[in-house]
């Protein structure tokens, strides 16, 4: 779990699992699964026993935006309170909805699972997947979360579109702070050379990361068209270069300056 600054007059510090991003439920939950997963992540910290309605009456005195409401608020895949993109979802508000809801009935209905309504119907689901546990004992309820949650193709009948953007977006969560630490290498402490004679070891010494995960930055690079590999005059492939191999690294820095955007890792708090 991720302890997030405590939000000013909350009484307890929110959660949130390091899993749900990487993990893609985002992408097949309505919209209340972010917060609900939160809210559970918040109940699995140590010194707390009850039921979700009884942690929400704590924190947000029964009522939390983000979920609508309450447990019993209506699910939905779209922010009514907030203006329609046409340019994402021409189709309006009305048939996008219908459409998500279609896709995700299909889906649970051919897993077996309820399709449900509520945000309370929900968490019963995470139950059952294992997203979640809840557990009574002598103290009161007990709420936990796996270390690593499930993945939705584990359990879902995802079509191979659905289950390709995941697995890209799984990859993506898993190289980017990889990526960000080369980048700031090479920018922050060499200056943006245009070219470096270096190895796999060194650039892991100077950015604190296990060689192959140094490998796995440069290749995504490479592919990205920020770098380029040379040993010699020849082009080399990063993913058969021994770890200490001196190879010539070239960047192309206009290039990356204008398609990619570092991402922050830093904590925020939960508004």
């Amino acid at each position: 779990m991720a302890d997030n600054p405590s939000v000013p007059g909350q009484r307890r510090d929110m959660s949130m699992h390091n899993d749900w991003w990487a993990s893609g439920w985002e992408h097949v939950l309505p919209r209340q699964g972010f917060p609900l997963t939160m809210l559970i992540g918040t109940a699995s910290q140590p010194g707390f026993t009850g039921s979700l309605d009884d942690l929400l009456q704590e924190i947000f005195d029964g009522r939390w935006k983000l979920l609508g409401g309450d447990l019993d608020s209506a699910l939905s895949f779209s922010w009514p309170d907030e203006e329609w993109d046409d340019g994402e979802a021409p189709e309006g508000r009305e048939a996008y909805e219908a459409s998500r809801w279609k896709t995700f009935g299909a889906l649970l209905t051919a897993a077996g699972n309820p399709v449900p309504t509520t945000v309370r119907e929900l968490s019963e689901l995470y139950l059952t997947w294992a997203l979640a546990h809840r557990e009574e004992t002598p103290a009161g309820t007990r709420w936990s979360m796996p270390a690593a949650l499930p993945l939705p193709g584990d359990l879902l009948p995802l079509d191979a579109g659905l289950a390709e953007r995941l697995a890209r977006i799984r990859w993506t969560t898993r190289t980017s702070p990889l990526v960000d630490a080369l980048i700031a290498h090479l920018a922050d402490g060499l200056g943006e050379p245009q070219e470096v004679l270096t190895s796999l070891d060194r650039l892991a010494a100077a950015t604190h990361q296990a060689a192959e995960d140094t490998r796995i930055a440069l290749t995504e690079l490479v592919a990205a068209g920020d770098a380029q590999v040379y040993r010699g005059q020849e082009p080399a492939d990063a993913e058969r270069l021994e770890t200490h191999q001196r190879f010539r690294l070239v960047m192309n820095w206009e290039h990356l300056h204008a398609n990619r955007m570092q991402l922050s890792t830093e904590p925020t708090a939960i508004g």
